[in-house]
Parts: structure tokens; sequence; C-alpha cells
């Protein structure tokens, strides 16, 4: 036999070859968890029928934050995510307004006798635009000052852009043959885009959206270019009207040799002059800055020699060597008739000096002088130096100069 602190000499008899016989059954936590039975007491299971365990009632599940909670937590975090990144990274300014319709004035000249003809060479070497440069080199910017909320490179911007449209809508030759106005259009702000096609459509003319407005177009079947060398003198200016927008007006003189566009061979002393006194006012905001674009507000435009007639045609009708203006005169209007007036503007065109006789270099504006006050001239004059127009300006003390194209 085996001692008390000795193991058996046999394994016991609920083994079998050497394994536990209960050792398939696994009573995990879980499931001892799951069971909830809990044995009566000795005199509860005296009593008749009674049972030998019972089912302990499950407890109520442990109160947490909850769905709602969660979701008070995720909301005040996304609200202070906001407030951190707009104090990070502010707004953009917002939006100025859309672009205002252009305000268009177009007063065609007409001549007190016949057109002056002769070879384009002499007629610029003895007119009022022998001084003038030719073509781009006539636009001239002035030099720039920082204003309150504009930098130099800015103000800059803007008169480029303002150069670039006084370019392509008075010295390309497919814009002034009536072949092209895309360029045109890819300067201006697109609000102005659909106004802009509705004054080049016109085939009858409107005196409400004068195509002679936006750019220089002759009637292709009256006149064409006898010269491309085209004259050019003016100034440009600019003035910050509020935080937000700058504005440029451009006061310039283009003067054209023309002759008839007729096919054949064409007489060498068939040409003449036709000049367009163009004064315009843009407006740029900072979108229009960085894009190169700009909104055209105002555009005064004398143009001749014409006759009064022609005013509200789609193209300028140029009168051309030897002859003259129609005697019928401007169109009568009617002050008791309502709405839209009838009649146009028209003046008389005066030369000075007349063509023949050497005419004086026009001066140059100072860059710096600040511009004086600007009144109407009762009478309509071409001539070398920028002639009196209505000023677009309330505060012309603001404006700064800059050198013309002598």
């Amino acid at each position: 036999m085996a001692g008390r602190g000795d193991p058996p000499e046999e394994p016991p008899e609920s083994q079998a070859d050497g394994e536990d016989e209960y050792r398939a059954l696994v009573f995990d936590e879980s499931f001892v968890r799951a069971a909830r039975l809990q044995e009566f007491s000795a005199q509860e299971r005296m009593g008749e029928h009674a049972r030998a365990v019972r089912s302990v009632p499950r407890r109520p599940p442990r109160k947490g934050p909850g769905l709602a909670g969660t979701l008070v937590v995720l909301v005040a975090l996304a609200f202070a995510s906001a407030v951190y990144i707009g104090f990070r990274q502010p707004l953009p300014d917002p939006a100025l307004g859309r672009a205002e319709p252009l305000q268009a004035t177009v007063v065609p000249l007409a001549p007190r006798g016949a057109v002056p003809g002769g070879s384009p060479r002499s007629l610029i070497e003895h007119g009022p635009a022998a001084h003038f440069r030719i073509g781009s080199a006539g636009i001239n910017l002035p030099a720039v000052r920082r204003t309150e909320n504009f930098s130099e490179t800015q103000i800059m911007a803007a008169l480029a852009t303002a150069k670039d449209f006084l370019v392509e809508s008075s010295l390309d030759p497919d814009v002034l043959g009536g072949r092209e106005t895309g360029t045109v259009k890819a300067l201006l702000d697109p609000d102005q885009a659909a106004e802009f096609d509705l004054s080049m459509g016109s085939a009858s003319g409107d005196d409400r959206h004068p195509a002679a407005g936006w750019l220089v177009r002759f009637d292709p079947a009256r006149a064409e270019l006898a010269d491309p060398a085209i004259r050019v003198y003016g100034t440009l200016a600019y003035t910050e009207t509020d935080a937000g927008r700058l504005e440029v007006v451009a006061d310039h003189t283009f003067t054209y040799a023309l002759r008839p566009a007729v096919n054949g061979p064409r007489q060498a002393d068939g040409a003449s002059l036709f000049t367009v006194h163009r004064l315009l006012h843009f407006r740029f905001d900072r979108d229009d800055l960085r894009l190169h674009r700009l909104e055209l507000r105002t555009a005064y435009v004398q143009a001749g020699p014409q006759s009064c007639s022609s005013g509200a045609s789609p193209a300028l009708r140029p009168l051309l060597a030897g002859e003259r203006a129609d005697p019928a005169g401007p169109a009568g209007t009617d002050p008791y008739a309502t709405g839209t007036p009838a009649g146009g503007l028209c003046g008389t065109l005066e030369i000075s000096p007349p063509l023949g006789q050497a005419p004086p270099a026009p001066a140059s504006p100072s860059p710096a002088s600040p511009a004086s006050p600007i009144s109407v001239s009762p009478s309509l004059e071409s001539g070398p130096a920028p002639r009196p127009v209505p000023s677009p300006w309330p505060e012309p003390g603001r404006i700064l100069r800059g050198a013309g194209g002598a």
C-alpha cells in the first residue's frame, strides 16, 4: 500500500487511458454568466412542488452617454472646427455686383464743304495729326503711384488692360473692316457680353446700343484703310472710387487715312482723313484685374466727316474725298413724344489748323499734374489736343494724368 503522501500506484477508475472524461465539457465565464441560476434555501425546498433552483433576474444595462450624447459631442466639435478655420482662412471679399449696361453717345461730325482729298502721306504731314505717333505707340501708360487699396502692380494691370482694349477696338485692321469682334469681346466683363452681341448684331442701327460705343468699325461697302499707319494721340488716367474698384479714363484721338472700297485701280490722291475721338470710362474690380478684363461704363465718341443722318448706322459711314454732308441736317426731335427720343446728336467738323498748313506740335501733359474740371463746349472740334468733353468723374482733383502720345 502506498503511504498518505504517496500517489496511488494505479490510475483512478474514473480515468480512461489517462484522459479526463469531463475534459470535453468547457464551462467558460460567458457560459456561467448566461446560466444565472440560484439555489433555493433549505426551508424553501421543503415546500410542496418546490423547485430546487430559481433564475436570477437580469441586471439592467449600465446607463451611458448613448447615441444622443455622441451626436451632441460631434456637432460641438464640428462647430469648433468651423470657427477655427474661419479665423485662419477668412472668406473672400463679397462680389460687388453685376456690370452696368454701357452708356454710349456717338456724335457724327459733318463737314461744312467738300472733304479734302490727296495722298495719305500729304494729308498726314499737312494736317493736325502730323505729330501723332503711329499705332499703339501713341497709347502711353502714365507713371503710377499706389492708392489706399490698390498696389502699383494692380494699377499697372488695369492700365495695360485698358490699352489692350484700345488697341483691339481701334487699331486692329480686322475689327476696322468689320471682319472680327471676338478679340474685343474677350476683354469685356462677361456681364456685358450679351449687350455687346446685341450691338454687333444690329443690322439697322440702334441709338440705344450703338456699335461705335464699343469699337471703331467702318462700313466695308464704303471705305477701307488707305494706309495701315494709324495716327494716335491721347492720355490715360486712373482713380480709386472705393475699396473694391479702380477706374480708368482713356481720352484718345485716332486719325485714319481711308479710300473708297471699290475693285480695280485706285487714284493715288483719292484718300481722305477720318478722325475718331473716343472718351472711354472703364471700371475694374479685383476679379477683373486678375482675369485681364474690364467693364466699359461710358463711351463718348465723336467721328467725322460723316453726315448727320449716319448717327444710328451699325458702322461708321465716312464721307470720302470730294463728298459733302447730307444737306438735310440732323433728324428732328419731338419733345412732346414719350419713350426713347428719335432724334440724334450732330456736330460740325472744324479742323484747326486747316489742311495744308503745318500744325504746331501738341504739348504733353505733366505726368503728375492733377486734372482740372472739364466743361462742355457748345461746338465740337477736331484737333491735336483733347477737346472739351463731359467729365466722367465728380472729383477730378483725385485723377492722375499720364503723358500723351506726342
